[in-house]
């Protein structure tokens, strides 16, 4: 056989054992993070929105004053 040959059979022979051996390892990862229900990250959540400082004049539509009038249109 030629040394290419062996050389092929060799580099499949590491990649089968690379696959087998990182297979078990995320298997045994997989049943330890089951038991735990935590989605996030890490850290402290805050679900509070952010207070954002807008240019004086500037508001957001829900800050502005509601009209109970509807203008007329001009056709």
């Amino acid at each position: 056989m030629s040394s290419l040959v062996i050389d092929l059979i060799l580099c499949g022979l590491a990649y089968v054992i690379l696959i087998y051996v990182m297979a078990t390892m995320t298997k045994n990862s997989i049943k330890k993070g089951n038991n735990r229900e935590d989605d996030g990250d890490g850290g402290v959540e805050d679900f509070t929105p952010p207070k954002i400082d807008l240019p004086p004049g500037v508001q957001w539509p829900s800050d502005s004053p509601k009209s109970r009038i509807p203008e007329p249109m001009e056709v």
